[in-house]
């Protein structure tokens, strides 16, 4: 049993809570679901594993806010967290560098980056990306989520990040119709993410701690036309990283997440800026206004 807490957000997974739980409870000494008044099995299904407890608290619109209430509210007592979605699971490969490797870690390292893989419509998508590396383990305050409209991070306070390259895979049993209706509700916050970038709506600076650039390729992306980057962006995962050889899944990923959704993106943006000009007050009122996307 690893010295350490597994940190699950849920609402209404009741097709994934089992096969998540079934994953992790067996190495864990305990597992903490925040769960936001799910109104299906879940907290049920949750409750038949004797090292999970369930806190409720109701969704406050942000990922990071309610993963960070969760590291300030719920019992942890563990040196160790790890934060997992309802729909991942750890690999068995990291499964055993966890039970090898985590105790013996030398002090100065705080946080783990891990390597994520993506399951599509039941293929596993080999290509269509580049390797995809998040901090998702981390030794108890010493780290906490970012809060941003998308793309969240773990910020670690302190101490080193070490890299591991067995994967956990991301892997949504719901079917494409759900999927599709989630992007759609995901475009408006990326839309305000790439304008933040454009127009500094924030005012401020947004690092990741994960040995990523995403925060730097999404200000570049941010500077490229309209409509054009989401084509383009498309082409570079389908043709020049693999995408085509990953069969009808591996297009429709790449399409739907690479071009149709990107192009949704870029239209909310279009139709933000018919409206507002260029005037960075003006977009932070028609946000909050319309989508309560505050700046």
């Amino acid at each position: 049993m690893l010295d350490l807490t597994v940190i699950i957000l849920t609402y209404n997974e009741e097709i994934h809570i089992r096969r998540c739980l079934e994953n992790v409870c067996p190495i864990s000494r305990d597992v903490l679901i925040i769960d936001s008044c799910s109104t299906d099995r879940t907290v049920e299904i949750a409750s038949e594993f004797k090292n999970v407890t369930v806190l409720t608290h109701p969704w406050p619109n942000n990922h990071g806010v309610q993963f960070n209430w969760g590291l300030a509210n719920a019992p942890i007592r563990t040196e160790w967290i790890l934060r997992l979605d309802a729909d991942e699971y750890l690999s068995p490969e990291l499964i055993e560098r966890l039970q090898r490797d985590l105790s013996g870690l030398p002090n100065v390292v705080t946080a783990l980056s891990l390597r994520r893989t993506h399951t599509f419509l039941g293929r596993f998508i080999k290509g269509g990306s580049g390797p995809i590396f998040l901090t998702r383990i981390f030794r108890y305050g010493k780290a906490q989520s970012d809060v941003r409209n998308m793309d969240e991070h773990i910020l670690v306070n302190e101490g080193s990040t070490v890299q591991w390259s067995e994967p956990f895979t991301d892997d949504n049993l719901r079917n494409l119709t759900w999927w599709t209706e989630k992007h759609n509700g995901y475009t408006i916050r990326e839309a305000a993410d790439l304008l933040d970038a454009e127009y500094s709506l924030s005012g401020k600076c947004k690092t990741t701690d994960d040995g990523t650039s995403s925060r730097r390729n999404k200000s570049l992306y941010a500077r490229l036309p309209l409509f054009l980057r989401s084509f383009a962006y498309f082409f570079y995962r389908y043709f020049l990283r693999g995408g085509f050889l990953e069969g009808k899944e591996g297009f429709m990923w790449c399409f739907l997440q690479g071009w149709w959704y990107r192009t949704l993106v870029d239209a909310k943006i279009f139709e933000i800026k018919k409206i507002c000009g260029n005037n960075p007050e003006k977009i932070k009122r028609y946000l909050a206004d319309n989508y309560r996307i505050y700046y």
